[in-house]
């Protein structure tokens, strides 16, 4: 780890226009006051209900939107307030996973071309070394070498998922933000899913933040947890710590909803 965060949040706030029966009426605040620091090569966790506000933070921890108050920082760079031209260099150095990886790939794009379509995008290597660094991707997640030729609709939502983890991984980033990542998913794959992403972390020395409403599967993966409510972090520390001996009463009640948490599974 470094002394330095590899991602910062600083006093963010960011507010929606509720929608009602009669249109637009007051502010909502999505995301109130967060403040929170990720190590190099650490993986953070930030669990909460549906309505805390996860969705909104990794929006604006990528970047993809900007906070009305507060900023946020990637490897000591005020990426919140640069404009999206300034950013693109660095959004090679920190990828996102979402919740729907069929929603997130061209189902009219065979698999070997969108894992390597961010590769062009980015413009990282020739044809060849694109073609040969998607083989060695979808081999790394653990997919058959005959899957580029599949479309996505012929695979599974477990291969989607490994898809989109290679595709995030293909312009080698420091940083994978996964946004519900195994949520859609049966519980015997979602656990595959996050038995890869805890080997990924340690074979390529990942940092990651984990953001996620099912609490059970953070000891698999992380080092701590921020939990948030209503826009806010209540409670945040070493993930041991947190579950086994929770001081704030909204995190008793998330445990206490997850049976397995309380037999370590």
């Amino acid at each position: 780890m470094t002394a330095t965060p590899l991602l910062e949040a600083r006093g963010l706030r960011c507010s929606y226009r509720a929608r009602g029966l009669r249109g637009l009426g007051d502010r909502v605040m999505a995301v109130d006051g967060v403040d929170l620091a990720v190590a190099e090569g650490e993986a953070l966790a930030v669990v909460g209900g549906s309505g805390a506000g996860k969705s909104t933070l990794v929006r604006l921890l990528l970047a993809l939107e900007r906070p009305d108050h507060g900023a946020v920082w990637f490897d000591g760079r005020e990426i919140s307030a640069m404009p999206e031209s300034a950013i693109r260099p660095l959004r090679r150095r920190f990828q996102p996973v979402f919740q729907d990886p069929l929603a997130a790939l061209d189902p009219r794009m065979r698999i070997g071309d969108a894992v390597a379509e961010p590769l062009a995008a980015m413009g990282i290597g020739d044809p060849t070394q694109r073609r040969e660094r998607v083989a060695e991707l979808i081999g790394k997640v653990g997919l058959p070498a005959g899957i580029q030729r599949s479309f996505p609709s012929a695979l599974s939502g477990g291969e989607r998922q490994r898809v989109a983890i290679a595709r995030a991984l293909a312009p080698e980033p420091e940083l994978l933000v996964l946004d519900e990542p195994v949520s859609s998913l049966d519980a015997t794959v979602a656990l595959h899913v996050i038995d890869l992403l805890a080997e990924l972390r340690t074979r390529l020395g990942l940092t990651l933040v984990l953001v996620t409403h099912d609490v059970h599967i953070v000891r698999e993966i992380c080092d701590r947890v921020v939990v948030m409510r209503d826009g806010r972090i209540v409670e945040e520390g070493r993930v041991l710590r947190v579950f086994d001996d929770p001081e704030h009463e909204y995190t008793r009640q998330l445990l206490e909803a997850v049976p397995t948490l309380t037999n370590n599974s």
